[in-house]
């Protein structure tokens, strides 16, 4: 794969495990869920039933095992990989007991509690951590070490043709004696805000959260871990934020858009809106991914998840070129995975307990966590007049708890959120959202996520978007973005189709820093505890009120040594000088690339105008600087910014 040049948006595969956020096609919860009466459960799991006690009835107990362990049949998807990209991407790699002890440190994994270091190879020459057995059924596969991957035996596998050595260096062809897949707690499963962990490298079950999100996970270290910084490709993993995930790098549509894990909290009283399915019905549904593309339902959207690491990898491999991105895509068809995938009806078939179990999931407030107490230090006072702050400048969005809709009047809307506010139930069960979809130009944020094309007609997830995304009014010009070569000279993209943004939730935002969709607002502080999250919020928070404080153009993702990239049909490849914008090339369409370079007889960006002008007229989404927009609340005084912060730390 080293002349490919499809690795230059595609050699960091993703995943799509942020999506995950709802489950509204499904039968809800069994009545009395998450207050199971009888007799006390725990037993079969570990540490009193992975951190829950008696607190989850049988339902919801099933879709936590899902959620944490269930892989629907991905392993058979990540050691083809492993084999496409001569071993850049290998899961039995990450595993590897050696990096036991310091995989938060350099991957930003949380290891599995009870999982042990080996103290040496096995009997195929493998490092693999020690687990005690988690009593699960055998299509769960055994724990690999890293919570959410799961090992599996290689049906495959002949002892007779294995080499460790020569698999860790050129593994195609060769059938590894395991397999290991990956299951949503991978990304999902974070430290517990409120019981933080003693040692973040050897966590206990309870000291994690199920759907906090891993905002400490460092997507591009499982992409890059065989590639040094003489390749492009490392940078491209090296400098994506930490707690992102790029949702279109299998199915890629060339735009290299890495976004937040979100949190999941309040699942039962997420908004649902009206949308025109594709067979012409109407349906209420919530908007899923960052620009709401997932719309036809929860049991389809959370099934496309699925899919999209690695499920049903039979058919998903003939509807996309996964790595390079060189061909067409085509339509990913439900109909046929139902009826050719097993895999899919046994996941279909477990949607409805998933469903029930992330309905349990509650706000984590501050005041319950250890030492959340000393950061609630404003008067009471200060706190009402921040809530009456939020109803003016931010419930219009942020709030699920919405005015009558006959109340147009935007004088009259503010008016109820000032009188709602001040009830003591106003963020009870409230989403903190309104779900809706809102146009990237009126937001400001960065357009890149919001040109993703994957879910539009024709393209790989067309089943799974609602008629009424597809004909949202395309937002247009957007002008004077930061050009990195001639600043004076600003540029400007065309979304011609979407372009916008969902809603975010605020609930528990004093946990989840940073903020934006792509992570970019805010210093990332690695540490879980209180303090670390707390140095987290402020500095971000600051920053969303006072944009003067943002990095700005600092914030553009720029290579940090000189590097390479292979092109296709040329032996020599593009010198990439240190500070490059990462975003240059990795927006490009890689079938671009031969008609750049042609005719180029020094392949350096640096001192090759024309080279550089080639990259940035062939970029996707020419938006460079990361931490930009969002400008609400900007304008008020300081005194205003100031409680409404008070008020936000209590959400």
């Amino acid at each position: 794969m080293g002349g490919t040049a499809g690795w230059t948006t595609a050699a960091l595969l993703g995943l799509t495990l942020a999506a995950a956020t709802s489950m509204t096609r499904l039968p809800t919860a069994a009545a009395g869920a998450g207050q199971p009466a009888g007799t006390p459960q725990p037993r079969y799991g570990t540490e009193e039933d992975y951190g829950y006690g008696s607190r989850l009835s049988d339902i919801e107990r099933k879709g936590r095992d899902t959620w944490y362990f269930w892989t629907g049949g991905n392993q058979k998807f990540w050691v083809r990989m492993a084999e496409i990209t001569d071993g850049n991407v290998d899961l039995l790699n990450y595993v590897d007991s050696r990096r036991h002890g310091r995989r938060f440190r350099e991957l930003g994994a949380v290891t599995q509690p009870g999982c042990q270091a080996a103290t040496g190879p096995d009997a195929y020459g493998l490092w693999l951590d020690t687990c005690p057995p988690d009593a699960l059924p055998p299509e769960f596969g055994q724990p690999a070490g890293i919570v959410g991957l799961r090992r599996f035996d290689n049906p495959k596998f002949d002892p007779a043709r294995w080499n460790a050595e020569q698999y860790r260096t050129h593994p195609k062809g060769i059938e590894p004696p395991y397999l290991i897949g990956m299951a949503c707690g991978f990304c999902h499963v974070g430290f517990n805000p409120l019981n933080p962990p003693v040692d973040p490298e050897r966590p206990k079950w309870s000291e994690l959260a199920g759907a906090i999100g891993n905002q400490y996970w460092e997507e591009g270290r499982l992409f890059n871990l065989k590639m040094t910084p003489e390749d492009f490709r490392w940078h491209l993993g090296n400098r994506q934020p930490p707690g992102t995930s790029d949702t279109s790098r299998f199915a890629t549509d060339h735009v290299h858009n890495p976004s937040n894990i979100n949190a999941i909290f309040l699942l039962a009283h997420r908004p649902t809106v009206m949308e025109r399915m594709p067979d012409g019905s109407e349906r209420a549904v919530h908007h899923i991914l960052k620009d709401g593309a997932d719309s036809v339902g929860v049991a389809g959207a959370s099934l496309r998840v699925y899919v999209n690491i690695g499920m049903c990898s039979d058919i998903w491999l003939t509807r996309i070129d996964a790595v390079a991105g060189l061909v067409p895509q085509k339509p990913f068809r439900m109909a046929e995975a139902r009826e050719k995938c097993e895999d899919w009806r046994a996941t279909e078939a477990r949607m409805e307990a998933a469903e029930a179990f992330l309905k349990t999931v509650g706000p984590m407030h501050l005041a319950d966590a250890p030492g959340g107490a000393r950061y609630l230090f404003e008067p009471q006072d200060e706190v009402a007049e921040g809530g009456r702050v939020f109803a003016r400048e931010c419930a219009q969005c942020h709030s699920s708890k919405q005015p009558p809709t006959p109340l147009a009047d935007p004088g009259a809307r503010k008016a109820w959120f000032e009188d709602a506010v001040q009830s003591p139930d106003f963020l009870a069960d409230n989403f903190l959202s309104d779900d809706r979809r809102y146009s990237v130009r009126e937001i400001g944020t960065n357009v890149a996520r919001a040109m993703a094309t994957n879910a539009q007609k024709d393209h790989v997830w067309e089943e799974f978007s609602s008629e009424t995304y597809k004909q949202l009014p395309p937002a247009g010009v957007i002008t004077g973005l930061y050009n990195p070569r001639k600043p004076e000279e600003p540029l400007t993209v065309t979304v011609a189709q979407g372009g916008y943004y969902r809603t975010p939730s605020l609930v528990s935002m004093w946990a989840t820093a940073p903020y934006l969709h792509n992570n970019a607002l805010g210093t990332y502080v690695k540490d879980p505890s209180v303090v670390g999250r707390m140095a987290a919020f402020n500095d971000a928070v600051e920053k969303l009120l006072w944009p003067e404080k943002r990095l700005g153009v600092q914030s553009i993702i720029v290579t940090t040594t000189p590097s390479a990239l292979k092109v296709t049909g040329r032996d020599q490849p593009v010198q990439i000088p240190a500070g490059t914008p990462v975003d240059l090339i990795a927006r490009v369409d890689p079938t671009r690339l031969p008609a750049i370079v042609r005719n180029r007889v020094v392949l350096n960006l640096l001192s090759d105008e024309t080279l550089f002008r080639g990259f940035l007229r062939n970029n996707v989404a020419p938006d460079f600087v990361l931490d930009r927009g969002h400008y609400y609340g900007t304008r008020l005084a300081d005194a205003d910014k100031r409680a409404l912060i008070a008020y936000l730390k209590r959400l």
